[in-house]
């Protein structure tokens, strides 16, 4: 793809726009960045950019045309619907997303995660692998470092591992991801796609191009996930914690087991795993799939399943106060997730909960709390929908809190020993914060103020 002279619209200026800036000076572009953010709102950023070469329209988007532009990058953050992405489209000028442009010069395997839950843990786990397997390895994606950033320092004998979300396959083309894993999918950002058979469609583009050599990993416990295999252009793999496969990835006799046209082979015992729960245990399957489609031997993937803790704000250990474990699962960002969360644990909850909905029901989550919750205490702006949602279950032990402080506190009152304080919001962090990690820092500066108390 030569970029060399081409007049680049990036839109949306958060970490993807901007690195995709970076990239495009590099390869001799002329770059313009908008956003309907204004210049104070974006901070010294918007100077540095400018510094470099980086044309800035902000506070508002400028006018696209062919006599203006020859191609758009869009931020996974960015509506499909916002003026420049739709003049664009209507003018024939081509759209693409930071990982659509980044897989175009690729020259190393890449191993893609999405899923609606699960996809930092599996991709931690997965960079883990192939990195203790001995590969020079990329972690990179919606895990926090653009793909672009990174993509041209790896090479045909490496490993990229990238997280990949609806938003960023919304706008791929080409992409072909030599193993492409799904780990579930349920409701989800039904405020961006529009309708459930929107986002299936966004998710299944993980496999859309792939070529007879690579492998799709799916899960076979998730419905949905299980239908697309009938879509899927050459080869799948299927894991699964609860069905004894034919062929795939499976618990047998509480062992981690693959199985193949060369047989069966052990990998590790359910009980050598690290991180806790269902779930993850569902992740590890997956991670183990991947593997095993990239040739890992199975004594390499038990190594690594018997070494990986986890990843910070799910379900990460804070601290015990008083015989009360206190965990932070602030990427629990919808109820799916903190469904997951809450199963993760066999002792009295006192939960957490509340943020910014993303047009979900709380229905299936008000069921789960009622079993295992001993008390919920709601924060955030979309706190009361998930307090409603309870009672609506007979669920009454409930304290609604006006920040986080006071909700922390109210959990530190309430726990009895033995239980867990688990923060799992259910929702994003956008009502209060920039994001979960941020969230999920003030939870735990939070609680290690208690325990000074």
């Amino acid at each position: 793809m030569d970029l060399a002279g081409k007049r680049v619209l990036v839109v949306g200026a958060g970490v993807s726009g901007q690195a995709v800036c970076e990239f495009l000076l590099k390869k001799g572009a002329k770059a313009t960045l908008t956003d309907s953010r204004t210049r104070e709102q974006i901070g010294p950023a918007a100077d540095q950019l400018t510094q470099s070469g980086v044309g800035l329209v902000l506070g508002d988007y400028p006018q696209v045309n062919q006599a203006s532009y020859d191609l758009l990058v869009v931020s996974p953050g960015v509506p499909l619907t916002v003026p420049p992405v739709v003049q664009a489209a209507a003018a024939g000028i081509p759209i693409l997303g930071e990982l659509e442009l980044a897989y175009r010069f690729a020259k190393a395997p890449i191993v893609a995660i999405t899923g609606t839950n699960g996809k930092t843990t599996t991709t931690s786990l997965i960079g883990q692998l192939f990195r203790e397997a001995g590969y020079k390895t990329l972690v990179a994606g919606n895990i926090g470092l653009p793909l672009v950033s990174e993509i041209e320092n790896y090479n045909a004998g490496d490993v990229v591992v990238a997280e990949v979300s609806s938003f960023q396959l919304e706008t791929t083309h080409r992409f072909s991801p030599k193993v492409a894993v799904i780990l579930n999918i349920t409701p989800d950002h039904l405020d961006r796609h529009g309708s459930m058979e929107e986002y299936i469609r966004a998710k299944a583009l993980i496999f859309a191009h792939q070529k007879p050599t690579d492998w799709a990993v799916l899960n076979y416990d998730d419905p949905v996930t299980r239908e697309l295999a009938k879509d899927c252009p050459f080869n799948v793999i299927f894991f699964s914690r609860r069905h004894i496969l034919e062929k795939g990835i499976f618990i047998r006799n509480d062992k981690i087991v693959i199985a193949d046209e060369t047989g069966l082979r052990e990998v590790t015992g359910v009980d050598s795993l690290r991180i806790p729960g269902g779930h993850n245990l569902e992740n590890a399957l997956a991670a183990a799939a991947a593997g095993h489609a990239m040739g890992l031997a199975p004594a390499d993937i038990a190594h690594t399943l018997g070494n990986f803790t986890g990843v910070a704000h799910r379900l990460e250990y804070v601290a015990t106060l008083k015989g009360v474990d206190y965990v932070n699962d602030s990427k629990g960002t919808n109820p799916d997730a903190a469904i997951k969360a809450l199963e993760a644990y066999d002792v009295p909850i006192v939960l957490i909960a509340g943020g910014k909905n993303k047009g979900v029901s709380f229905q299936e989550f008000a069921k789960k709390i009622k079993e295992k919750v001993r008390v919920l205490i709601t924060v955030g702006v979309h706190g009361y929908q998930i307090e409603d949602a309870a009672r609506e279950q007979g669920f009454a032990n409930i304290f609604p809190a006006q920040d986080y402080p006071q909700a922390v506190k109210l959990a530190y009152q309430q726990a009895q020993p033995g239980e867990v304080v688990l923060l799992s919001p259910a929702c994003t962090s956008w009502d209060m914060f920039k994001n979960f990690e941020e969230r999920g820092e003030l939870f735990k500066k939070l609680v290690l103020e208690l325990e000074d108390n």
